[in-house]
């Protein structure tokens, strides 16, 4: 099993100036130590559950671009991009450019968003739900398409595109992968069944993994897609990973065909904890 390890708290003794050395020193840690995959927020506001609106938080695409920099081996990318927040045609162009700059490492995490607050604090639209899915469909079909031959137009309920060059194109090929993180059943799952070459289901709970996969196999035979191809990711942030039964839990998860686990940074010490987790935990979930 691989592990993951998402930077998700920029408040760190020293910021903001303390930030690039930390952030820096965090992912050449993560990397060193067997990390497989370097993930931040994308969010403009800390979310108030975790922490007050007003805490430090960093754009993530320039943030990504910053770690593409001091890292040469991970996988890099937002968990996960809102829709809302950039025309689907720009935000394809700036994950194919982190994929150029940074050797074929970048992946396109993206959901439907959630966060309203930030949305009407700095003037963003914020529609109704049921909206937001359908956009966020039509940003897949103009991924994909972006990500091929086809230059033509594009044109949805939502956005119209009236050409979809994309050049340079990726150097992963086929393109990014693309990951949808969740677990809506009857949307979410679909899109990923449907879309996603990587699913991140926000829970490492053993049964509701177990369920959650088992809704996305039934997705996949409906749609004609290769349930095998798709990549099982999980978020365990609220896990002790110190904890003696971490391990076997993880180890049930695999079993389900887990094949990562992602683990949120621990403030104040980020670098620290990235280094305890190499030497602990990484090498652990690697035997699984």
């Amino acid at each position: 099993m691989q592990t993951g390890f998402h930077f998700w708290n920029y408040s760190v003794p020293g910021a903001p100036a303390a930030l690039p050395s930390v952030i820096a020193e965090t992912a050449r840690t993560a990397e060193e130590g067997g990390f497989a995959q370097f993930t931040v927020m994308d969010h403009w506001f800390q979310m108030e559950a975790a922490a007050p609106a007003s805490e430090p938080m960093l754009e993530a695409y320039t943030t990504l671009g910053f770690v593409a920099g001091q890292t040469s081996t991970m996988r890099i990318g937002p968990l996960v991009v809102g829709v809302t927040y950039r025309h689907p045609g720009l935000l394809v162009k700036t994950a194919t450019t982190l994929d150029v700059l940074s050797g074929g490492r970048s992946m396109l995490g993206i959901g439907a968003a959630w966060y309203e607050r930030e949305h009407h604090a700095l003037g963003v639209p914020y529609p109704a739900i049921s909206e937001r899915f359908e956009r966020l469909e039509e940003a897949l079909q103009i991924a994909q398409q972006m990500w091929s031959d086809e230059n033509g137009a594009f044109t949805g309920t939502h956005y119209r595109l009236g050409e979809t060059l994309n050049s340079p194109q990726s150097v992963s090929r086929p393109h990014p992968p693309i990951m949808i993180g969740g677990k809506g059943e009857k949307k979410t799952l679909r899109l990923a069944a449907q879309y996603a070459q990587i699913v991140n289901l926000t829970t490492s709970n053993h049964d509701e993994v177990a369920h959650l996969l088992a809704v996305l196999r039934g997705h996949c035979d409906r749609l004609g897609t290769d349930y095998d191809a798709i990549e099982k990711t999980v978020i365990a942030s609220a896990r002790d990973p110190f904890d003696p039964a971490f391990a076997g839990e993880m180890a049930a998860l695999s079993e389900l065909g887990v094949t990562m686990v992602v683990l949120g940074v621990r403030p104040p010490d980020p670098v620290g904890y990235a280094r305890r987790l190499s030497d602990e935990v990484v090498p652990v979930l690697a035997g699984l």
